[in-house]
C-alpha cells in the first residue's frame, strides 16, 4: 500500500469515492457527443459489417476445419501439455500482480482526486467546528435551592396521605 504524503482527517475511501463520482459525471457530460457520432458511423457501415461478418464466417469453419484434421492427425504429447500449462499459469500469476498493481496506483489517483475535488475547505471547516467545540465551556451544573419549611411541609404532606389512603394487604 502507499502511505499518503499528508494526513487527512477524513478517510481515503471517501475520498476515492468522491474522485470517481467526479470522474463518472465529467465521462457522463461527454455522453451526448459520443452517442451522436457512433449513431453516425453505425448508419454509414451496415452495409461493411455485412460483408465482413461473411468473410469472418468463411474464415472461422475453414480454421475449424483445419484443427479437426491437425488434431486427429497428431500424438497427444502430455508433456508438452504440461509445459504450456505452466507457462499459462505463470503468466496469468504475473498478470495478476500487475493489475493489482495498477489498481493500488489506480486507488491512489483516486484518493488525490477526490482530495482536490472535496477540497482542503472541508478539513479546515472540519477543524474550525471541533476547535470551536473545545473552546466552548461545559454547561453549568443547576442545583436546586433548599425548599423552605413551608414548601418542604406542602411536598410531604401530599406524600403522608397517600400512605393513609391505600389499603393495606393482609
Amino acid at each position: 500500500m502507499t502511505e499518503q504524503s499528508k494526513p487527512t482527517r477524513i478517510p481515503a475511501p471517501l475520498y476515492a469515492a468522491a474522485g470517481a463520482g467526479d470522474l463518472a459525471y465529467q465521462q457522463l457530460r461527454k455522453l451526448p457527443a459520443v452517442v451522436n457520432e457512433l449513431s453516425g458511423k453505425a448508419a454509414a457501415g451496415t452495409v461493411d459489417i455485412r460483408a465482413k461478418a461473411a468473410a469472418t464466417l468463411r474464415a472461422a469453419n475453414t480454421t475449424a476445419t483445419s484443427l479437426r484434421d491437425r488434431a486427429s492427425n497428431t500424438d497427444f504429447d502430455a508433456e508438452r501439455l504440461r509445459a504450456v500449462a505452466r507457462r499459462n499459469a505463470a503468466a496469468v500469476v504475473a498478470g495478476a500482480h500487475a493489475a493489482q498493481e495498477r489498481a493500488i496506483a489506480f486507488y491512489g489517483q483516486l484518493v488525490a482526486h477526490g482530495e482536490r475535488v472535496v477540497g482542503t475547505g472541508v478539513v479546515r471547516t472540519a477543524d474550525a467546528v471541533n476547535s470551536d467545540i473545545e473552546a466552548t465551556e461545559p454547561p453549568a451544573e443547576v442545583t436546586a435551592a433548599p425548599a423552605s419549611g413551608s414548601e418542604a411541609e406542602k411536598v410531604a404532606k401530599p406524600a403522608k396521605a397517600a400512605k393513609r389512603t391505600r389499603p393495606e394487604a393482609e
